[in-house]
């Protein structure tokens, strides 16, 4: 299955340690951990992990040290796994470079899902050719979107936004990262504009756009789009 895909965990709670690796064991990871983050990050430079589960609060250095560092030389897909439930410390953690972020405590199935999820992403499949998911379709090459079959036009902000998200699915985008990627890196940090467009986006693809099936809103932090299927 994955007999083959090492994750780090760099947890500093011995009995968080093993009872992640216990499940990531089961699931057919191999696991090896770091208590601290010099550890951590030695640790990541010799064994060229496929993917690292970051907890911020080390007992030897900040978290978002270690992932800043992390970030300046490997593309590894980072998970953080951390107590604090803060959109502030979410919001950083994305904005350095983490791939998602899950909160203490957790379902066993949530972790694992979110690291296949990761792991697709690094393998490059979540830039195939079409976005599909429930009723909806989006052909990236030829710029169609369809929902039950039947075109729909959206602006080409819109749309922009819209492939953004797809081409991410499953992942969480922060809302200045959308911001910089669309408008461009000089723009305002006012989430008015982008608010407005998802609405938008919304109601022209969502059956009940207060219970949206395709996007997500992470209160405080940004927007998550529906795992592509074909992903």
């Amino acid at each position: 299955m994955n007999a083959r895909i090492r994750i780090l965990l760099i947890e500093d709670n011995k009995n968080t340690c093993s009872y992640i690796s216990a499940l990531l064991d089961k699931n057919g990871y191999t696991t090896t951990t770091a208590l601290t983050g010099r550890e951590g990050l030695s640790l990541a430079a010799s064994l060229c992990p496929n993917l690292i589960l970051l907890d911020l609060g080390l007992p030897d250095m900040d978290g978002f040290q270690v992932l800043e560092q992390l970030r300046g030389w490997s593309h590894v897909p980072i998970l953080i796994v951390s107590a604090c439930n803060e959109e502030q410390e979410k919001v950083a953690a994305l904005d350095l470079g983490a791939d998602d972020y899950i909160t203490k405590p957790f379902y066993p199935n949530e972790l694992t899902a979110r690291i296949r999820t990761a792991l697709r992403h690094s393998r490059g499949n979540a830039h195939s050719q079409v976005y599909k998911a429930l009723n909806l379709e989006i052909d990236f090459d030829k710029r169609i979107l369809r929902l039950e079959g039947k075109r729909v036009h959206l602006t080409q902000i819109e749309y922009q936004l819209l492939s953004l998200l797809a081409e991410n699915a499953g992942r969480v985008l922060t809302y200045n990262t959308i911001l910089r990627r669309i408008w461009g890196p000089y723009a305002e940090e006012n989430n008015q504009i982008l608010r407005v467009n998802m609405a938008n986006i919304r109601r022209k693809i969502e059956q009940n756009p207060a219970q949206p099936q395709y996007v997500f809103t992470e209160v405080g932090v940004g927007y998550r789009m529906l795992e592509n299927e074909n992903g």
